[in-house]
């Protein structure tokens, strides 16, 4: 294992998770603007912790299908460095976004089988950054942090020419192991380092990262 993994903490709801992800050495921290997950933020909460959060630290919005008018409300009132597309924008649509507001834009995708990794052509070209998750099983009503891991066989000794994240059910136990299988250089965790759906453990924060970096 190597020192430079780059760990984005997703789900952050309080100024005390923003601390303990900048204390375990998160390059990233990630808020949630999605009403049926259980890390949802409103924009004024998530403004706060945006201002909160030290320089260097790349602030990320999770939002999954928004409108123009719920993206031009956040990025007016929340101090971002990315924007993160969790749920089923077109390559177009990406475009659109990246023009409209001047961010990077990262996508998730979804992987079930090896079929799924087709997706990951389609959006490469206008992504910033790809953040391959596990697909959600059917029915769940959430895009993400569901803590489920997909076969990372599939993903084994794959490369692309945009930087990506691995996602999907990562936790202290299992991340170095991902890592090993995977390569990835960066990692993004969530229900992994929580005590409780919603509530992050900075205990758990700090093991994340030790195992994430050995």
């Amino acid at each position: 294992m190597t020192k430079d993994i780059r760990i984005k903490m997703c789900g952050l709801t309080q100024p005390e998770d923003v601390v303990a992800a900048v204390d375990a050495g998160a390059h990233y921290v990630g808020f949630v603007f999605f009403r049926r997950s259980p890390r949802h933020l409103e924009t004024d909460a998530a403004a706060a912790l945006a201002l909160a959060t030290p320089k260097g630290i790349r602030k990320v919005a999770l939002t999954v299908d928004a409108g123009d008018a719920e993206l031009d409300a956040l990025t007016s009132a929340v101090p971002l460095d990315m924007l993160q597309l969790h749920g089923q924008e077109t390559a177009a649509r990406v475009a659109e976004i990246k023009a409209r507001y001047g961010l990077p834009v990262m996508k998730a995708i979804g992987i079930g089988e090896a079929s799924d990794l087709s997706l990951i052509d389609v959006y490469a070209g206008v992504a910033d950054q790809l953040l391959i998750d596990a697909k959600p099983p059917k029915g769940s009503g959430v895009p993400g942090g569901n803590a489920l891991a997909f076969d990372w066989s599939l993903i084994a000794g794959r490369r692309w020419l945009l930087p990506w994240m691995l996602a999907g059910g990562l936790t202290p136990e299992n991340v170095a192991e991902a890592v090993q299988a995977t390569g990835a250089r960066q990692l993004d965790v969530s229900s992994g380092i929580e005590s409780a759906p919603g509530v992050k453990d900075a205990d758990l924060m700090r093991a994340f990262a030790d195992a994430a970096r050995g």
